[in-house]
């Protein structure tokens, strides 16, 4: 502390002595108590640090009060409504992973630490998604948890069932993924839970967290449903008129995740620049619609280091999601060697390639390149497809190539198990594809592009290098951040402890940044957070 910060003092530190600390060790302690103030003391050797104690007023004595921090409680961080809205202890959730890699471990073990987790069940059978949806209820009766609800632009059906199964086991809560418009499915959804209490007041019991990285898309979710949808709904019987009607006074979605730089579907936007832009767009519709719960923005992609999560915070996000972390966790339902390979992985270490479920649209997926041939080949598809208007026009070295390399299987016999597949979940496509041979050949392209997913899941020796694993290079930052730690070893990661490290470590990486804009410096061994143990 120099001259003129010391003549700035103007308190007195009411304390003994003894309780001060000075040494790296002690300060650390200090600023570990997080239910306890932090007060910073100049002594004639320097600054000391201690939780006891309290300012007072000079009478007469020295000022030596540099500064002071007050008690930061893990569940201070964020949107306190967010916790009040889905029963949970922080602003915090674990986002769906598909195919269950978000498995019901994970959901449960997050629960039943009051944290919230989203259930993968994108690419799962209705019976294997029913299934889990009474796992998890079974476990967590009073929750907390929600699940994950991708949009289906081909396959409509698949997604109006997920919505009906859903409300049938009273899910209440969906995490509303990789949407490009609004779907009479999910305004189902949100409709359906819409009530009016005795005093007036609008009742949400179906909650949508929406995930987005588009204004745009954005916009649909900030403003209440269209009413040519709830009309369509309305007629068809799915809601009643009343809840028609209150549909137009709600928002779409009672918070909406700003999707950074993740794994999987990702437009690879910078969080820093996406977020903010986010939040005023939410300011301006909020005048307009004067909600009386305003829509959260909460932040994702990139968040899985202390620093990461605090910088969402402070830059006004209501909560944050994590998501590549979580697939190296013991929970996990990626196998042993994906969560291995996830462990080992830099944060260059990834990739894009052409995603299974939006293949015809060129959407594109976050994955893990090191290790796998999958965004290699994944691209050759995508290549052929733009190229070619059929299987048959494929040059026949070509076609050799994809069925020896890449496919490992036959053609005729990749086509005839996919007509097996969709006779029983979408006889139409079918139809499509014969009558369309550029159809044809994309639901070809996509039996590799979803069972890469599946194998990765599955721990498929024998079609390793073929592994798609979703990836961010958030994953490699964890990676670093853990080097050193317990938590260097994928089989010490748990998913409730991950979560309450980064929380932990943010709080503790407030208290440094804001002893430092106070003018006390920190000393530079222990300004960075490392995990020590578990958090029980």
């Amino acid at each position: 502390m120099n001259n003129n910060q010391k003549a700035n003092l103007s308190l007195v530190w009411d304390g003994s002595s003894q309780d001060l600390a000075d040494s790296p060790e002690g300060v650390r302690a200090c600023l570990m108590a997080l239910d306890q103030p932090v007060y910073a003391v100049v002594e004639k050797d320097g600054i000391r640090f201690s939780n006891s104690g309290m300012p007072t007023s000079p009478d007469g004595k020295t000022a030596n009060l540099a500064g002071w921090l007050m008690p930061l409680w893990l569940e201070a961080l964020g949107d306190p409504t967010f916790c009040a809205t889905y029963g949970c202890r922080a602003a915090y959730y674990a986002g769906g992973m598909a195919n269950a890699i978000a498995s019901e471990d994970m959901v449960i073990a997050l629960g039943k630490e009051g944290l919230l987790g989203s259930f993968g069940s994108g690419g799962l059978s209705p019976q294997r998604l029913a299934q889990a949806v009474d796992t998890i209820q079974t476990a967590l009766p009073d929750g907390p948890y929600m699940f994950n609800l991708l949009h289906n632009p081909f396959e409509p059906e698949m997604e109006q069932g997920t919505v009906e199964l859903f409300l049938q086991k009273k899910v209440c809560t969906v995490e509303a993924a990789a949407y490009l418009r609004l779907t009479p499915a999910l305004v189902q959804f949100r409709a359906a839970g819409l009530s009016q209490g005795s005093d007036g007041a609008i009742q949400i019991e179906n909650h949508v967290i929406a995930k987005i990285s588009r204004r745009e898309i954005a916009l649909h979710f900030l403003n209440p449903a269209p009413e040519k949808i709830l009309t369509q709904l309305v007629s068809e019987g799915k809601i009643t008129a009343e809840q028609a009607e209150l549909a137009k006074l709600v928002p779409m979605a009672d918070d909406i995740t700003v999707e950074g730089d993740s794994g999987g579907h990702t437009d690879n936007r910078p969080l820093i620049s996406l977020l903010p832009g986010i939040l005023a767009l939410r300011d301006q519709t909020q005048l307009q619609n004067h909600f009386t719960q305003p829509v959260r923005i909460g932040a994702g992609g990139g968040i899985s280091t202390p620093e990461s999560a605090l910088a969402a915070y402070m830059m006004g996000a209501a909560y944050v999601v994590s998501g590549s972390v979580n697939q190296a966790c013991t929970e996990s339902g990626a196998c042993e060697y994906t969560r291995q390979m996830l462990a080992k992985a830099d944060m260059a270490d990834v990739g894009m390639a052409p995603s299974a479920d939006m293949f015809e649209m060129g959407a594109r997926v976050q994955v893990l390149k090191k290790g796998s041939l999958f965004a290699m080949r994944a691209q050759k598809l995508y290549e052929l497809y733009n190229t070619y208007d059929s299987l048959e026009d494929i040059p026949a070295a070509t076609r050799e190539e994809l069925e020896t390399k890449i496919f490992q299987r036959k053609i005729e016999d990749i086509w005839q198990g996919t007509v097996d597949f969709f006779k029983e979940r979408n006889p139409e496509q079918i139809e499509k594809a014969e009558q369309n041979p550029k159809k044809k050949m994309a639901l070809v392209f996509r039996w590799y592009l979803g069972l890469s997913s599946r194998w990765s899941r599955d721990g498929v020796e024998e079609r390793r290098m073929d592994y798609q694993i979703w990836c961010g290079p958030s994953m490699g930052a964890f990676n670093e951040w853990a080097r050193g730690t317990y938590l260097e070893d994928y089989h010490n990661r748990h998913v409730a402890d991950v979560a309450w490290q980064l929380l932990r470590g943010c709080a503790y990486t407030y208290r440094v940044q804001a002893l430092k804009l106070q003018g006390i410096p920190v000393p530079e061994a222990i300004r960075a957070y490392h995990p020590q143990s578990p958090i029980k």
